[in-house]
């Protein structure tokens, strides 16, 4: 029986990873540059593969890497869960949370099981509202937390996931090419509203607001239905969405950027607890699966990693 892998190893892959660089990764971990090189060369030859590859003056994951990262994630995870679910000092209170109900529905699931299996004594209290109403309670104190649209005019966050923005309309209707397009679209303050009408505005495409609302339920409605086209970020694809791309006639869009504000707090350690696991809970979160790459199951999937959608792709129906 092979010996099991070294976690602190994995601990120094993981930032090098996450840096691009042995020395930056070296003063996360506290070890000099040859140490990490060391442990590096001991990790490669325990996996047999080659790990890493040069790319200018960082380093990359070759193709072995990046499929050990996602182990690696999941080890150190499973040892932090473990250790904790045995600590007599485990953290203890409520805090509260907000996010928009596209990603609550999305991300929440992940998050909330993974935080509540290592921090059993601490209440989440959520809240679900778009993400200006997010921002306004951070500022105002009424949240720990919030994982928002990250904006860089609403005030900073901590970028955690970045995912395409996607023109989406149903598969079973050909709602994208009427002369005058419906839309359904989030409120006018909306990020993703306002990055689609720049679009159609320089295109000079016609188009109508047929829907507008703060719930990501109503514009999915929408779009299913074949009442109107909108634009969503990859991870709130459903079934029975078609993406549309430059060949149907649409521009291309800015990334998402997903990131989470923190609000003055009373109990720090439980929201960098917190922060920590949504972080980590969005690194492996998959993207919904395209047609190309079988059945559609967000459950099934939680550290997949699958292909981005491409246009032109139709996701499975009901």
């Amino acid at each position: 029986m092979k010996a099991p892998l070294d976690l602190d190893q994995l601990q120094t892959f993981i930032s090098i990873a996450d840096t691009g660089s042995f020395t930056r990764a070296a003063e996360e971990v506290h070890r000099t540059q040859s140490a990490v090189s060391m442990q590096m060369r001991r990790l490669e030859e325990r996996i047999g593969k080659p790990l890493f590859e040069k790319d200018g003056r960082t380093n990359k994951l070759t193709e072995e890497g990046d499929r050990l990262l996602s182990y690696a994630r999941r080890l150190i995870y499973l040892n932090r869960e473990t250790l904790a679910a045995f600590d007599d000092q485990r953290l203890e209170g409520t805090i509260r949370i907000g996010t928009p109900d596209d990603y609550a529905d999305r991300f929440l699931p992940e998050i909330m099981a993974r935080f509540s299996r290592s921090n059993p004594r601490v209440e989440l209290t959520v809240v679900c509202e778009p993400t200006p109403g997010l921002v306004e309670h951070i500022k105002r104190g009424n949240l720990d937390l919030a994982l928002v649209t990250h904006n860089d005019t609403r005030g900073q966050s901590e970028v955690v996931r970045r995912e395409p923005l996607l023109w989406v309309t149903s598969a079973n209707h050909a709602t994208h090419e009427q002369e005058t397009l419906p839309m359904a679209f989030g409120r006018p303050n909306c990020i993703w509203r306002r990055a689609a009408v720049d679009v159609l505005d320089r295109q000079n495409r016609d188009y109508r607001v047929l829907f507008s609302s703060f719930s990501a339920t109503v514009i999915t409605a929408a779009v299913l239905s074949g009442l109107a086209v909108s634009v969503l970020p990859e991870c709130a694809l459903r079934p029975g969405m078609r993406v549309l791309g430059e060949a149907d006639g649409f521009g291309q869009l800015p990334d998402c950027r997903i990131g989470i504000m923190r609000g003055q707090t009373s109990q720090p350690e439980i929201v960098d607890a917190l922060a920590r696991h949504i972080a980590e809970s969005l690194d492996n979160i998959s993207v919904p699966v395209s047609e190309e790459a079988g059945s559609f199951d967000f459950a099934a999937l939680a550290f997949a990693k699958m292909k981005r959608v491409k246009a032109n792709q139709i996701m499975p129906g009901w």
